[in-house]
C-alpha cells in the first residue's frame, strides 16, 4: 500500500491551495508511472487522514483530477486512475526528483552553438570594472516614469497596451528621424527606421538578412566579440584586417575585395570597440567608396556617438551614404541605462520593410509604452538634457581615471587617453598576466573584464578594456588601489620565477 504522506508533500503556508497541491502531486505520481492506469485510489476519508487534511479538501482534489481526466469513479467500487491513460513505466523517484527529472536534460536532440559560448558571462556585481557602460545611478528614471504614467493614465492611450506596428512606435520613429538628421546629418525619414531592443538586435537582424553560409564578412583583428559571434552564427566566414590609431585599415579591406566577393564590413566608427580609436575621415570616405564600388554592406554600430569629449564628433558613415550601403545601429539604452531596451536600425526603406517581417517572427514588437515615453522625452528635451549632463560627468570621470592610471600604475600599464566613449584601452607589461591579476583583484572584491575576450586571435597584445563611466571618483580610487596591489603581487611572483629559472 502506497504511503501518500511520503509521496505528496504539502506546503500549508504556500500560495497554492492545498487541494491543488494534492491534485498536482497525484498527477505527478500518475505521469511517472507510480500510479498506473486502473490503480484504485484510497477513499477520501482514508487519504484525508493520511495527509492530515479535511476530507472536503481531498474531495476537491479528486474533483479536480476527475475534471482533467486523470481519474474516474466506478459506482459501488471506488475511485481509480483512468483506464484511458497510456501505460507508463514506473520510476522510483522521490518527490524532489519528480520536480527535477525533466528539467536537467532534454529528452530530444538539439543543436548546441559552441561558437557562441563565452568564457564567462560578465555581470556587474559589487566593485567592478566593466567594459564601458553608463552609470545607472544617474539614469533619468523620474522623467521616464513621468512619461510612462502620462501615457497609461489616459484612457485614449490604452491602444498602446495592445499590438502595435512591428516597425516600432510611430511617434518614436518620426522623432528619431528628426533627431538623427539634426545630430548626425543623416538624410532619412521614419521609413528608414526600425525600432529594436538595443543595437544588438539590429546587428542580429542585419546579419540574418544579408549573410548566408559561406559569405565573407570583414572585421577588425580586434573587434567587438558579440558582433563576430553574430556574423558567424549567420554563417559568415570572417576575414580579419588590422586596426591602428586611425581605425580599421581600409586598404586591407580593398585588397580583400580585389581577390574575392565580400558581403559585409562591421565597424564601430566613432570609437572602435575595444580599442576606442576613432575611424579617420580619410578612411571613412574610402570605406564608403569601397562599399559603393564592390556592393557590400557596412554594418555601423555607433554605440556611443553622444559621448565625445574633444571638439565635435565626426559624423557617422551613414551620413555620407549615397547608395544605401550603410546599415546604422544605435541605442537609447547606451545613453540612459542598459535595462531600457530601446534601439534603432537605420537603412534603406526596402531593407527596413523586409527586416520588419523577420523581426515579426522573433519578437512581435517592442515595448510600445516605453518607446512612446522615450519619444516624448526627446520631444520635451529631457533626453538631450540627460545626454549633456552625462557627457559632462563622464568627461570628468575619464580625466580622473586616466590621471589615477598615470600617477599610480604607470609602472605597470600604458594607454592613450580616449577622445570619447566610456572606456580606456589599457595595456599591461607583457611580463604580467591579466588572468593572474584578475584573481588577485577578486581577493579584494574587485572584478575586471575577461582578458580573453579582447584577444580572440591570440596575438598577445595584453590589453583590456576598462570602463570608467559607471565609477565615481571614490570608486575609481579604490579600483586603482586594488589593481596596483594585485599587479605588484603578480610582478613579484614573476620575478621570483625568473630568478629560480
Amino acid at each position: 500500500m502506497l504511503s501518500f504522506q511520503n509521496l505528496i508533500k504539502l506546503n500549508r503556508n504556500g500560495d497554492l491551495p492545498v487541494f491543488l497541491q494534492i491534485s498536482n502531486g497525484m498527477t505527478l505520481l500518475i505521469k511517472s508511472g507510480i500510479l498506473g492506469k486502473g490503480v484504485k485510489l484510497p477513499g477520501t476519508r482514508s487519504l484525508s487522514e493520511s495527509l492530515n487534511v479535511h476530507r472536503k479538501t481531498v474531495v476537491a482534489a479528486y474533483d479536480e483530477l476527475m475534471s482533467q481526466g486523470w481519474i474516474e469513479v466506478i459506482p459501488s467500487k471506488g475511485t481509480f486512475v483512468s483506464n484511458k491513460l497510456p501505460i507508463v513505466d514506473a520510476r522510483k523517484l522521490t518527490n524532489d526528483e519528480h520536480r527535477r527529472a525533466n528539467r536537467e536534460k532534454a529528452g530530444f536532440d538539439f543543436y548546441p552553438r559552441e561558437e557562441l559560448r563565452r568564457a564567462k558571462e560578465f555581470v556587474a556585481d559589487g566593485l567592478t570594472i566593466d567594459e564601458g557602460i553608463p552609470d545607472v545611478r544617474i539614469a533619468p528614471v523620474f522623467e521616464i516614469l513621468r512619461n510612462l504614467k502620462s501615457i497609461v493614465s489616459r484612457s485614449y492611450n490604452k491602444k498602446y497596451l495592445s499590438y502595435g506596428p512591428v516597425h516600432g512606435d510611430t511617434l518614436l520613429r518620426e522623432v528619431l528621424a528628426g533627431y538623427l538628421q539634426e545630430t548626425r546629418g543623416m538624410n532619412i525619414t521614419m521609413k528608414n527606421i526600425l525600432i529594436t531592443r538595443g543595437s544588438q538586435m539590429g546587428m542580429y537582424l542585419s546579419a540574418q538578412m544579408i549573410i548566408r553560409p559561406g559569405d565573407i564578412a570583414v572585421v577588425g583583428q580586434s573587434n567587438y566579440i558579440t558582433a563576430n559571434l553574430t556574423l558567424q552564427d549567420a554563417g559568415a566566414e570572417l576575414q580579419y584586417v588590422p586596426v591602428d590609431e586611425e581605425g580599421i585599415n581600409t586598404n586591407a579591406i580593398e585588397a580583400i575585395c580585389e581577390r574575392q566577393k565580400i558581403k559585409a564590413v562591421f565597424v564601430t566608427s566613432h570609437h572602435h570597440h575595444p580599442t576606442t580609436v576613432t575611424l579617420s575621415a580619410e578612411r571613412r570616405l574610402h570605406l564608403v567608396q569601397l562599399a559603393e564600388k564592390y556592393g557590400f554592406a557596412i554594418l555601423e554600430d555607433d554605440y556611443d556617438y553622444d559621448f565625445h569629449y574633444q571638439n565635435a564628433p565626426l559624423l557617422p558613415l551613414a551620413s555620407a551614404d549615397r547608395s544605401g550601403n550603410v546599415i546604422y545601429m544605435g541605442a537609447i539604452c547606451k545613453i540612459v541605462a542598459p535595462v531600457y531596451r530601446v534601439g534603432y536600425m537605420v537603412a534603406s526603406e526596402d531593407l527596413i520593410e523586409e527586416t520588419a517581417h523577420l523581426r515579426r517572427i522573433i519578437d512581435r514588437q517592442g515595448d510600445a509604452v516605453l518607446e512612446r515615453a522615450i519619444a516624448q522625452m526627446i520631444q520635451q528635451g529631457d533626453f538631450q538634457r540627460h545626454s549633456k549632463k552625462a557627457l559632462k560627468l563622464y568627461k570628468e570621470r575619464r580625466d580622473h581615471f586616466c590621471g589615477l592610471l598615470e600617477s599610480e600604475l604607470s609602472e605597470y600599464v600604458s594607454f592613450d587617453r580616449p577622445e570619447g566613449g566610456m572606456a580606456v584601452w589599457v595595456g599591461m607589461d607583457k611580463a604580467l598576466n591579466w588572468g593572474r591579476v584578475a584573481k588577485e583583484c577578486l581577493k579584494d572584491g574587485l572584478r575586471i573584464p575577461d582578458w580573453q575576450l579582447f584577444d580572440q586571435l591570440k596575438g598577445g597584445h595584453n590589453h583590456i578594456r576598462m570602463g570608467f563611466a559607471s565609477l565615481n571618483n571614490e570608486e575609481q580610487k579604490e579600483v586603482v588601489r586594488i589593481l596596483g596591489k594585485a599587479m605588484k603581487t603578480v610582478k613579484t611572483e614573476a620575478s621570483l620565477v625568473m630568478n629560480l629559472a
